[in-house]
C-alpha cells in the first residue's frame, strides 16, 4: 500500500467535534489523506454555541507549525481560524518558503454567531496570509469584512471577487451557502485571475445539520489537491463531497449538528 498524502490544517478546535480541526481531520481521513493539525485556538463549544475562547501564545504556535513542518512531507495545507494578529503573524511567517498549496478559509463568525477574530486579525490576515493562499474560501459575510464591499446581487459578488483577488490569493471561491438559493440550487463562484468567473452550483439540501461546513468544504479542497487533483477539479469534487454529507447528516445535541463527514469515505 502506498503512504497517503499528508495534509495539515492550521486551525481552531470545536471541542463540540462538528468544525476546526476535528471537521478537517474527519474530512482529511474521509478523503484517504493523512492529517497533522497546528492548533491556533481552543474553544469550549458545542452544537448550540460557543462558551468560550483560549488561545495559545503565538510563539507556541509557531513552534507547533516549525516542529511538524520539518519532520512530515506535506502536499497541501489549509487555515482556518487564526485568532489573533499575532497569531496570523506566526502562521505567515511559518508557511513562507513552503512548496506546497495553501488554502486559507477566513473564519471570522461561528456558526451560532459567536465572533472568532479579534479585531486586529483582520488586518494581519489579509496583509500577510492572503498573499500566500493558492485559493482563498469566504462566505458571503466573510467575502463582504475582507474586501469592505457589500454583496447583494451577482454583480456586487463579482466585484468582492475582484477586490479579493487583487489582494493577492491565486484564487477565490465565494461559497454560495449564504445567498438566496434559485430552483433548489446554491452556486458557489470560482474567480482565477485573467480567466473569467466560474458558476459551481450545488443541489440544496434542505437539513439543520450545517455547523462546520465551511471548514469541511475547504478541507475537501486540501484534501483534493494534496492528493494532486488540479484546483478547479478539487473544488468540485469538494462540492459532491459536502452535498452528501449534508444529506445523510444526523442529530448530534441540541443545537446545529455537523455534516456526516464520514459520507462517501475514501472518495475523490
Amino acid at each position: 500500500m502506498s503512504a497517503p498524502a499528508c495534509v495539515l490544517t492550521i486551525a481552531g478546535s470545536d471541542s463540540g467535534g462538528g468544525a476546526g480541526i476535528q471537521a478537517d481531520l474527519k474530512t482529511f481521513m474521509a478523503h484517504g489523506c493523512y492529517g497533522a493539525s497546528v492548533i491556533t485556538a481552543l474553544t469550549a463549544q458545542n452544537t448550540q454555541g460557543v462558551a468560550g475562547i483560549h488561545a495559545p501564545d503565538a510563539d507556541f504556535v509557531a513552534l507547533q507549525l516549525r516542529t511538524v513542518l520539518e519532520d512530515i512531507p506535506f502536499r497541501a495545507a489549509k487555515t482556518g481560524m487564526l485568532f489573533s494578529a499575532e497569531i496570523a503573524l506566526a502562521v505567515a511567517e511559518g508557511l513562507e518558503g513552503r512548496d506546497f498549496p495553501l488554502v486559507v478559509d477566513p473564519v471570522c463568525v461561528s456558526q451560532s454567531g459567536h465572533r472568532l477574530l479579534r479585531e486586529d486579525a483582520v488586518e494581519a490576515i489579509v496583509r500577510h496570509v492572503l498573499p500566500q493562499a493558492e485559493l482563498l474560501t469566504p462566505n458571503r459575510p466573510e467575502a463582504e469584512l475582507l474586501s469592505g464591499l457589500p454583496i447583494e446581487d451577482e454583480r456586487t459578488l463579482l466585484a468582492a471577487m475582484e477586490k479579493l483577488l487583487s489582494m493577492g490569493p491565486r484564487a477565490v471561491l465565494i461559497k454560495g451557502g449564504h445567498m438566496e438559493q434559485s430552483g433548489g440550487q446554491l452556486t458557489d463562484w470560482l474567480g482565477l485571475p485573467g480567466r473569467e468567473p466560474l458558476a459551481l452550483p450545488v443541489r440544496h439540501v434542505d437539513t439543520p445539520h450545517t455547523h462546520g461546513t465551511g471548514c469541511t468544504l475547504s478541507a475537501a479542497i486540501t484534501a483534493g489537491l494534496g492528493k494532486g487533483l488540479p484546483l478547479e477539479e478539487a473544488v468540485r469534487a469538494a462540492q459532491k463531497y459536502l452535498n452528501r454529507a449534508l444529506a445523510t447528516g444526523f442529530p448530534v445535541g441540541k443545537g446545529a449538528s455537523p455534516p456526516n463527514h464520514m459520507a462517501g469515505c475514501f472518495g475523490g
